[in-house]
């Protein structure tokens, strides 16, 4: 067992390259949410406050669809999870038709929840299904993989969301027949998944035949929320998602209101940080065979803490370009959090990875806070995900006496 890991075997990547995909599909949903904030904000004359219940409606989602889809999973599989998933995404994204015309902000809550909840599905499935791809031991190297491709879809979305929500006039028609194309994709993607073909799977999480497995017989009797890892990976992935949510939602106010940027210009520059995170995945992933996951964990975290202290001084391109960091540091945060929390889970793996997705909903709720402060001076807001970081940091750092056998 002293044999380095491969990243994963070769009957596995035609399904390892579409689900990596997925990641791109929700990458790009995910962003364009924090233009149509910037968007409500000008065109339903809405205050930034009332703007984040945009955040709350997708990752408000993704609290309540975490354990219906990881129940879904185990029952009907990771194939049929992922159809799912695809079905919802498709659906809700159609539902902005009727939003549009009504020209209710309610009403593309509704649609942006069930976008959403197909959102939370495939990110539910994704992970384990990602992980399940391999040697549990490569599993951190796989999903921060495929996490980067996570960051190419959020490179792509406010790039679209400029060109064509900013780019065109400033009501809801461009909105409307960007997301009739977006259901329609989807719904092509979901066609063409039916017919592919998934190789047997062994969780490798569930298996205890050999020496880094054996270590998961120890904890085979105890319930789910006796693992200290797991349960502090929920914590550590509400507080991630929460400074996440937070940061992304008011991007665009802050190269509005510091920088004096118009609102594409803005958008462009949230492209440009989703490339930082994208650099940042791919780095980490690298770093990951030098440096323990835990550990690299900690020291983006504690990168982050000094980057959103830079950020809320308002000082003008020091604190932007530091703005842009804070995706860079963020990168790995997300995907080692997640991949961290299911190690040793064993066959409670679909069940931990469920509620680990519930957790996302702290990026439906942070940015309410910050939307608050926001009103009055959008830099200072960026004191509040310090708190984020300091619970991430805790979590690396003290992950080896939370996890007695981390593999």
């Amino acid at each position: 067992m002293n044999a380095k890991p491969k990243f994963t075997e070769r009957k596995y990547l035609l399904v390892l390259l579409f689900v990596t995909s997925l990641f791109l599909m929700w990458g790009i949903s995910m962003t364009l949410g924090d233009v149509l904030n910037r968007h409500f904000q000008n065109v339903l004359h809405i205050t930034k406050a009332r703007s984040a219940y945009v955040q709350f409606s997708i990752f408000g989602a993704y609290f309540v669809m975490g354990i219906p889809a990881g129940l879904f999973m185990k029952r009907f599989g990771y194939k049929n999870g992922v159809l799912l998933g695809l079905l919802l995404y498709s659906v809700g994204a159609f539902l902005f038709i009727p939003a549009a015309d009504a020209q209710s902000f309610t009403f593309f809550r509704a649609a942006l929840f069930i976008l959403a909840c197909g959102m939370a599905t495939l990110e539910t499935v994704a992970h384990p299904f990602v992980a399940a791809l391999g040697d549990q031991r490569s599993s951190d190297q796989r999903i921060n993989f495929a996490q980067a491709f996570n960051g190419v879809g959020g490179i792509i979305g406010p790039i679209i969301g400029s060109a064509v929500i900013f780019g065109g006039e400033q009501d809801l028609v461009s909105v409307k027949h960007l997301y009739m194309v977006i259901g329609a994709v989807i719904a092509a993607i979901a066609i063409a998944f039916a017919f592919v073909k998934v190789p047997a799977l062994t969780n490798p999480h569930a298996l205890a035949t050999d020496t880094y497995a054996a270590a998961e017989v120890a904890h085979a009797d105890k319930k789910l929320f006796q693992h200290k890892h797991f349960v502090f990976a929920v914590i550590a992935q509400l507080f991630n998602v929460a400074a996440q949510g937070g940061t992304w939602a008011y991007f665009i106010n802050y190269g509005h209101e510091i920088m004096h940027f118009s609102d594409g210009q803005s958008s462009y520059f949230f492209s440009l940080s989703m490339v930082m995170m994208m650099i940042g995945r791919f780095a980490g992933t690298y770093l990951m065979r030098f440096i323990a996951p835990n550990k690299l964990l900690a020291a983006f975290a504690l990168a982050n803490i000094l980057m959103c202290m830079i950020v809320a001084q308002g000082f003008g391109w020091v604190s932007f370009v530091a703005l842009l960091f804070i995706n860079f540091f963020f990168s790995i945060m997300f995907p080692t959090i997640f991949s961290l929390g299911l190690k040793n889970m064993g066959k409670q793996t679909e069940q931990a990875s469920s509620f680990i997705v519930m957790g996302v909903v702290g990026g439906g709720l942070f940015p309410l806070a910050m939307g608050l402060i926001a009103n009055h001076s959008v830099a200072q807001a960026y004191y509040l995900p310090i708190i984020c970081y300091v619970v991430i940091f805790l979590f690396g750092f003290n992950y080896r006496r939370l996890n007695k056998n981390p593999v």
